[in-house]
């Protein structure tokens, strides 16, 4: 399986000047943590990661301290996520026929887990992690009232990786360009082009690092593994 990290971002509500995957977690950049489940799981086999130009020595030095079996390649990222992984796509080696799509500041997603979105892509067009939502959800305008309570039973919180095949998500990515869409994650321009999204079972530590208390968190759940 192909497997495209984006790492293109910066880490503002970090509170940080520069790119937060290169932020130290137990003595690791976070991205390296994501770099080592990817190398344990059986089913990856080629990874791209896709970043900045002025993170590429430190993108390289990560890559040495770990020293993984795998190919890596390195892929100019660009303005948004969703630019980034239509570059990655770009990039695939010939003959790819399905990608997991995996985001680097969900630095906890176990081998296990992409081994299992691997498995089930066999089987689908497209897929998601997600985790079924426990908290009662409220809609909200933009007065801050309450609008509607939807019923939590059909509400999941989406997490990475998502697989796709490459043919459908490239053609997603495509008009989505000509149309001028703006996506947060690449299962919604499955969504908008009538493709099916299959839900995987995630994992509750599968988190996304984006404040200082989920790096906290974070340091928690990996002690308690280690």
């Amino acid at each position: 399986m192909y497997l495209l990290i984006p790492a293109a971002g910066m880490g503002k509500r970090m509170g940080s000047d520069r790119n937060k995957l290169l932020i130290s977690l137990l003595g690791k950049p976070l991205l390296a943590w994501t770099l080592i489940a990817a190398e344990t799981a059986r089913s990856i086999t080629w990874i791209g990661i896709i970043g900045q130009p002025e993170d590429r020595a430190d993108l390289d030095r990560i890559l040495g301290n770990i020293s993984l079996s795998k190919p890596v390649q390195f892929i100019q990222g660009g303005t948004t996520r969703q630019e980034s992984v239509y570059n990655g796509l770009q990039e695939l080696p010939d003959g790819a026929e399905r990608v997991l799509i995996h985001d680097g500041a969900r630095c906890l997603a176990t081998p296990e887990l992409f081994d299992r979105c691997t498995a089930i892509l066999a089987t689908c067009p497209g897929l998601i992690a997600a985790i079924s939502v426990k908290d009662t959800i409220k809609i909200v305008d933009n007065t801050g009232i309450v609008i509607d309570t939807p019923d939590r039973a059909n509400l999941w919180a989406a997490q990475t990786p998502q697989g796709f095949e490459v043919a459908l998500l490239k053609a997603c990515h495509d008009k989505g360009r000509a149309l001028g869409w703006e996506v947060t994650d690449d299962a919604a321009l499955f969504e908008k082009c009538n493709l099916p999204v299959t839900i995987v079972p995630g994992e509750e530590t599968n988190l996304k690092i984006t404040t200082p208390v989920d790096l906290a968190i974070a340091e928690f759940i990996l002690r308690s593994r280690l």
